[in-house]
């Protein structure tokens, strides 16, 4: 009767593993899919693609320097999940920062990476490319950094005249990043908090964000102020009272609003 009631319970746990190992993953990630699972989904009807844009760079003594990678990937997520339609690309971590020689901008500071200009655009060109490939109808690019937000803008519109004849086009979502600038500061200035404390770089604003989508990239005993011309050390800002409560208020604002310049970008085309 034991050996019965073992045989039995074996059959269940192998019926169960092969039930979870033939499950395609709860995931808006292009590469957590094999390429058979995607080839489906699009043809089900997820046809958008959002292309997160990163950036490698020094965000002060406090904050890793892959802050813009993870930020874009975890806000891209978040937008997927919210449309419905959408799956999400890898990030593009390697983007214009400043020139090498002489070192310039972010480059002053060690583990900041840089790519010309041209680099860049070619590689969001190909990529747009290969997602038309493949059955991609809306291709969204979201860049976390300021930096190459027009570089966007240029590839976008090159490809949108090329592709005019056909039912594909390129989104760059400018105002994924100028929620930053502008509605976050806002609310956070109705909060009581200065354009001074809130900075743009490594300041409250900036640091908040993080600590709401991803708090391990945050050194909180590292927290010190700078000024609204920098300092040394490249924080523009004081994000001395930062909390991933006033960064929510950011993630609520960019995620809402994207998805709803996604969701009419789409209607219209």
């Amino acid at each position: 009767m034991r050996c019965r009631w073992a045989w039995l319970i074996g059959l269940l746990f192998l019926a169960i593993a092969s039930a979870a190992r033939a499950q395609t993953p709860d995931s808006v990630s292009l590469e957590d899919l094999t390429w058979t699972e995607l080839r489906d989904q699009i043809a089900a009807g997820k046809t958008t693609i959002i292309v997160p844009i990163g950036g490698t760079e020094q965000s002060g003594p406090a904050m890793a320097l892959g802050k813009h990678n993870h930020r874009a990937a975890l806000l891209s997520e978040k937008i997927a999940r919210q449309l419905g339609n959408a799956l999400v690309a890898p990030v593009i971590a390697y983007v214009p920062e400043g020139t090498i020689d002489p070192p310039s901008a972010h480059m002053r500071f060690p583990g900041t990476i840089t790519v010309p200009d041209d680099v860049f655009e070619t590689t969001l060109e190909y990529a747009a490319r290969s997602f038309k490939l493949h059955g991609f109808r809306d291709i969204v690019f979201v860049g976390d950094h300021g930096g190459y937000q027009k570089d966007e803008t240029v590839v976008a519109d090159r490809l949108n005249r090329e592709w005019v004849k056909t039912p594909v086009r390129v989104h760059a979502l400018i105002e994924y990043y100028d929620i930053t600038q502008t509605d976050y500061v806002k609310a956070l200035e109705a909060r009581g908090y200065s354009a001074e404390e809130i900075g743009t770089h490594a300041g409250l604003a900036d640091t908040s964000l993080t600590l709401a989508l991803d708090p391990s990239l945050v050194r909180l005993d590292q927290l010190q102020a700078g000024t609204k011309f920098g300092r040394a050390d490249g924080v523009y800002g004081d994000p001395r009272r930062s909390s991933a409560e006033l960064g929510q208020i950011g993630v609520d604002l960019i995620v809402a609003r994207t998805v709803k310049d996604i969701a009419n970008a789409v209607q219209e085309r």
